[in-house]
């Protein structure tokens, strides 16, 4: 027996447990489609169990300059066992908890893989269904090369089931994900060496958030090897991994090697064919700005369209869908300009808007550019001077502000406001109106010069 929903969505984490909630917040019978664990890649090998890991590595960094501010501190130990097993349980918590959230949203959960059979037909474990709306939301996993041994290196995924912390790890990548767990774990005791194919971490961001991270990572003792590629990936006798590199360069010893290259889209079991959904030949989904695919009422969201690969843009993107199918709202969509985005690296990137370089692509000589390097209040008393650097980024006589970048201590928590002004039109002077809040980094957004 067929049973038939308002709406399916195929994938159980951010994106689909968003458009599905909303959606029956409308009154639209609705089911979620997961094989895994409900909440996805964020809850459960991402954001959330790496910013527990990351305050962690936080910690770490405190104790290093605890004795600056008084504090005659014995030995201290870290251990790792002991983080990881608070981690995961607070994980699970919430992994558990999406259970009772499906059920109380009276939305039904499917267990299993689906599989397209026609436009309104998927089929899950030799069971179908059908749907007026089917929101493609599967989400995406971590790329590994087709690299001579690539499989004795583990990704992201691999990284949050570690038991131990690795004494000596190669990092393979340049973006927020290889910065991320290279500095978490440089922070919590591992010999550290990053990899990069190119000359540059962090390659499509500012260059002044780039330049900043890359000098607070070599203080921090990461080491930083960059146009380096891998060529091949050995077990040597006492266990350890070497790697060959394209440049003949010999690395030894290390007790992991992380991929951290990117991610691909999970599209491939979902035979899309059949429903006659176009991909691009990375298997991502194009959609229009209403997430809409080439398929009328076949729409998708999240990771798997290719665009902004955040969590909170699968959410916002599946409310608002829900809201334009189920809500009256006929115009209802995301915009995808102004999205505001955290690096949790050490020190912390805040960014929104234009980089400098784009704007100037764009806007040419109408862009103005303020900025300032300093160090910040807490790392007065401290050995270890990190600095912090912010740059606006404006245009025109108005000066409107359509870029902000921040790297330092608490950027990621003052971006959320600023973000909020760059969306409603704030211009250099709007900030320069605002009363700043002393002693703080963050009024130095406000008294820029």
């Amino acid at each position: 027996m067929t049973r038939h929903y308002d709406l399916i969505a195929i994938g159980g984490g951010s994106g689909g447990l968003s458009v599905a909630e909303r959606a029956a917040r409308y009154g639209a019978k609705c089911a979620v489609v997961e094989s895994g664990r409900l909440g996805g890649t964020c809850v459960n090998v991402g954001c959330v169990p790496k910013k527990v890991v990351w305050f962690g590595a936080s910690i770490a960094h405190t104790l290093e300059d605890a004795a600056h501010y008084g504090f005659r501190l014995g030995e201290t130990r870290f251990d790792w066992s002991a983080l990881k097993a608070s981690r995961d349980a607070y994980v699970q918590g919430i992994n558990d908890w999406y259970h009772t959230y499906l059920s109380d949203s009276d939305i039904d959960e499917v267990v299993g893989t689906a599989r397209f059979v026609d436009t309104g037909t998927i089929e899950v474990e030799g069971q179908r269904f059908t749907a007026d709306h089917i929101v493609i939301a599967p989400g995406g996993a971590p790329l590994v090369p087709d690299t001579p041994g690539a499989e004795l290196g583990i990704t992201s995924d691999g990284f949050f089931a570690l038991e131990r912390l690795p004494r000596r790890v190669a990092v393979v990548g340049s973006g927020y994900i290889a910065v991320e767990l290279a500095g978490m774990l440089n922070a919590l005791g591992s010999d550290v060496t990053m990899l990069l194919r190119r000359e540059h971490l962090l390659r499509n961001f500012d260059a002044m958030l780039r330049e900043n991270l890359t000098e607070e990572m070599f203080g921090d003792g990461i080491d930083i090897l960059a146009r380096t590629q891998v060529r091949e990936i050995a077990r040597e006798a006492d266990g350890s991994l070497c790697i060959e590199c394209e440049n003949g360069q010999r690395l030894e010893g290390f007790d992991e090697l992380i991929w951290a290259i990117g991610r691909y889209p999970l599209t491939q079991a979902l035979d899309l064919a059949a429903a006659g959904v176009n991909t691009d030949e990375q298997g991502y989904i194009p959609t229009d700005k209403f997430q809409q695919t080439n398929v009328d009422k076949v729409y998708a969201i999240g990771d798997v369209t290719g665009r902004a690969q955040l969590t909170p843009v699968a959410i916002a993107a599946g409310r608002r869908l829900a809201d334009r199918l189920f809500g009256g709202m006929q115009d209802r969509h995301l915009s995808y300009e102004n999205i505001p985005t955290v690096v949790f690296s050490h020190p912390p990137i805040g960014t929104v808007g234009l980089t400098e370089s784009i704007a100037r692509d764009r806007h040419g000589d109408s862009v103005k550019v303020y900025q300032t390097r300093f160090t910040a209040m807490y790392n007065a008393l401290t050995e270890r001077k990190q600095k912090t650097a912010m740059k606006l980024v404006t245009v025109g006589a108005r000066e409107k502000v359509v870029g902000c970048h921040v790297i330092g201590p608490g950027a990621d928590e003052m971006l959320q406001g600023f973000a909020v002004a760059i969306r409603m039109g704030a211009s250099k002077q709007d900030l320069d109106d605002t009363v700043a809040i002393h002693p703080t980094s963050a009024e130095e957004l406000v008294t820029m010069r």
